[in-house]
């Protein structure tokens, strides 16, 4: 069993005590509901005949539920919540599927793929621009496991400290203070990370606590022995000045160009 799924395993049995209730009190309900007409009593049976005929082991492993926000690289005031389930494949490769809630009619609007920073430096340089730096995310506090003891969220996030996603939204399903589209339309998008305070619109995260009863700030204190496992990442400074608000750096968040250019500090 690898380290990741050892620790997930056991965090599972604490969680699976707890999460329960606190999730049902926690659900966000989606934006938008596709156009199109109601299922027919034939669909209804189709589908209940294909529940128990038909298996769906792919889908069994996607058991690990994270929180978070997502700008559009090309547009990053297109910002949106995004509902992560996800499977761990092996200890440095994930793949999640993507929601605008967390409830049983929730719109997929999205895939992630989540490496180690060991599988991103094996990259070819032109398939890094893909590629988002996760710890600004982590030690900002703003990504989140809902349901999880602190402790063993802690534990999760440490073991993605220093990791990329590679994410497409294929539908806007409610950007943050955009209309939602009744169907997936378009191109997919290409969707980063923030890495600075400020980058978020106004009430994004705020909102998303309230709702959800999560507190940020509570969530970056805890984290704050993380931040000297964090080394420059690439793509940090890929949104710098894109955003129409100030920004400020985050302890621990750097980009690996800005890095690599600094003069070395005299002893």
């Amino acid at each position: 069993m690898t380290r990741w799924n050892y620790v997930f395993g056991a965090m599972t049995v604490v969680a699976c005590l707890t999460a329960t209730h606190a999730l049902a009190d926690e659900a966000v309900r989606p934006k938008v509901a596709p156009v199109g007409s109601p299922k027919t009593a034939k669909t209804q049976v189709l589908e209940a005949g294909a529940k128990v005929l038909q298996g769906n082991a792919p889908l069994k492993g996607f058991d690990v539920y994270l929180v978070g926000f997502h700008p559009m690289k090309a547009q990053p005031e297109h910002q949106m919540e995004a509902h992560h389930y996800c499977h761990q494949m092996n200890e440095d490769f994930a793949q999640c599927v993507l929601f605008d809630s967390n409830t049983a009619n929730a719109n997929m609007n999205g895939v992630e793929y989540i490496i180690s920073e060991k599988l991103f430096e094996s990259l070819p340089e032109d398939e890094k621009k893909y590629w988002h730096p996760h710890n600004g995310e982590i030690l900002s506090g703003q990504l989140q496991a809902p349901g999880l003891p602190r402790v063993a969220e802690k534990a999760l996030m440490r073991t993605k400290i220093n990791s990329y996603g590679k994410t497409w939204h294929v539908w806007n399903t409610g950007h943050e203070g955009m209309a939602a589209d009744k169907l997936p339309l378009g191109d997919p998008m290409l969707a980063w990370s923030f890495n600075r305070d400020g980058e978020a619109m106004p009430g994004l995260v705020e909102k998303r606590d309230r709702r959800m009863r999560l507190s940020t700030p509570e969530a970056r204190k805890d984290r704050a022995d993380l931040v000297p496992l964090a080394k420059p990442q690439s793509g940090v400074d890929a949104l710098k000045g894109g955003f129409k608000r100030p920004t400020r750096d985050l302890p621990g968040v750097t980009d690996k160009r800005s890095a690599l250019s600094s003069p070395p500090v005299k002893p």
